[in-house]
């Protein structure tokens, strides 16, 4: 459904091909492992015709129109996708929306239409409690690239007679407020999505206008995750609207183990059913999901352990670090190497440092340098800062450790005057004192960074936003929306206070 707001329609791949030719399966699959996979439920051609007909009468050069993008989906057949009615109904709107909004038919365009600082302001003052408690949207911390992660589940809305998508489309918006600003990916699991809780396609379109440049300009992947021939579709009508930058951020993804490449699956809060819908596909391919370990006739496991190389550092403990390659000192060599980097004027002064992300292969190449114990010259601040964001998340254990979390997430509970000595309490005396000397060493420097926020743009409230995730998580790894402001305004505090907190 989220794809459908931005107008994906999952993986648009270069090379991937939509319309159809004479003699060829109304729908053909992604490879020989999808023989199963179902046509459409009903004759497209009158969709792929009012698409047409769309980009004729739309005035977009050749080289802004998106082309033949979207790989093939994959279909379980499970969800009912009877259209003809509503895509009949859709059809003015396919002819005359594109370039502009169609006629407003819900009530939606006064949403969509108003400037960013107006319905900001709004929203603020908006509770939209009644549609968090599903649980719909969640902010799962940092992919592997050091981008936000935000995930956006089907199989968690609400029949339509229950939604007020009016108001769920502003509460879209402002959650994802908090971190258009800075590089962000977008996991939308479509498995779930039924005809009891599909929204129009005419609310599609006007989502589709009010996720305007500010939110698509950041927007680095999105990932669509089990998609089904409702995607395609809507692809097809919305198709001549899709710019071709926009339409290579969008990737299909068939199977979950597809994003461990992109993601920390591990910390993606994966519906059930969409899991359980996911081993179902697996067992369609009839290839067991790999596995960590094995077990022999007597459920004795069979794994092999190996040693970690003593100059590792990520995905390590702070106390094996500085035993092995920290020569007793409890600041790990990344941190202080990406903190010495950034702190050189140019760095600190540098807009939008902690919140833009850095060239995939770059940061493998220079994670790999780092555990094997050589040196490494950071090419420009932006990938020193993914280095330090990504040290931080990977760490065994969290920079305020696990037992802290519970606490940490009840902050906003807390009247503001009692505020204070729960932090002092927390850090001075709870914190174990190498985690106290790295947290100590990193506000520190970010206290530099926020010196110079009028150049770099990275206030307090902005530095905790990128860094609370990365120095907090549970234990299970992951962590829902509810618990993200809590985590973040505590940061905020820390840094904003540092001075005050770190007297030792």
């Amino acid at each position: 459904m989220t794809s459908c707001m931005f107008m994906n329609g999952g993986a648009w791949g270069p090379g991937g091909t939509v319309g159809l030719d004479e003699g060829e399966e109304p729908f053909p699959s992604l490879s020989d492992f999808h023989d199963y996979e179902p046509n459409l439920e009903f004759d497209d051609t009158e969709v792929v015709q009012q698409a047409a007909a769309a980009a004729s009468q739309d005035e977009v050069g050749e080289e802004e129109v998106c082309g033949d993008y979207a790989e093939t989906p994959v279909s379980d057949g499970t969800i009912e996708e009877n259209f003809e009615k509503e895509l009949g109904a859709f059809q003015s709107l396919a002819l005359e929306g594109v370039g502009g909004l169609p006629k407003d038919t819900n009530g939606l365009n006064g949403a969509v239409g108003q400037g960013a600082a107006k319905r900001k302001g709004s929203q603020e003052s908006e509770d939209f409690g009644d549609i968090a408690k599903y649980g719909i949207v969640e902010v799962v911390g940092d992919d592997t690239y050091g981008r936000k992660v935000i995930v956006v589940s089907a199989c968690k809305l609400p029949s339509n007679k229950v939604l007020d998508h009016e108001r769920f489309l502003r509460y879209l918006l402002h959650t994802l407020d908090q971190y258009v600003e800075e590089d962000y990916s977008l996991v939308y699991f479509h498995h779930g999505l039924n005809s009891k809780n599909k929204p129009p396609l005419t609310w599609l379109w006007h989502a589709y206008k009010a996720f305007d440049r500010r939110y698509r300009k950041n927007l680095k992947a999105l990932y669509l995750v089990h998609p089904t021939n409702f995607i395609r579709i809507v692809w097809q009508v919305f198709r001549p609207a899709i710019s071709v930058k926009f339409g290579r951020k969008m990737m299909y993804v068939n199977y979950l183990h597809e994003l461990k490449q992109h993601l920390h699956l591990e910390q993606v809060c994966i519906p059930k059913p969409v899991q359980e819908h996911d081993d179902r596909l697996m067992q369609r391919l009839g290839s067991a999901k790999p596995t960590s370990s094995q077990t022999n006739d007597v459920g004795v496991s069979t794994s092999t352990f190996h040693c970690p190389l003593e100059t590792k550092q990520f995905g390590m403990s702070l106390q094996f670090i500085k035993e092995h390659c920290g020569k007793g000192h409890p600041i790990p060599p990344v941190v202080r190497a990406t903190v010495s980097y950034l702190s050189h004027p140019d760095a600190l002064e540098t807009e939008g440092i902690f919140r833009r992300s850095a060239g995939t292969a770059m940061v493998k190449t220079i994670q790999e340098k780092i555990d094997l114990g050589e040196e490494v010259e950071f090419q420009s601040p932006h990938v020193a800062a993914v280095i330090l964001k990504k040290f931080l998340r990977e760490l065994e254990e969290p920079l305020m450790t696990f037992e802290l979390f519970e606490t940490i997430v009840h902050f906003c509970d807390l009247p503001r005057d009692d505020r204070p000595s729960l932090v002092k309490n927390l850090i001075l005396e709870r914190l174990p004192m190498d985690n106290y000397t790295v947290l100590k060493y990193v506000a520190q420097f970010l206290s530099k960074v926020m010196d110079r926020s009028d150049l770099n743009k990275m206030t307090s409230p902005n530095l905790a936003v990128v860094f609370g995730p990365n120095l907090c998580w549970s234990r299970d790894q992951q962590m829902s929306l509810a618990n993200i402001q809590p985590i973040n305004m505590f940061f905020d505090y820390v840094f904003s206070h540092q001075e005050e907190i770190f007297l030792v």
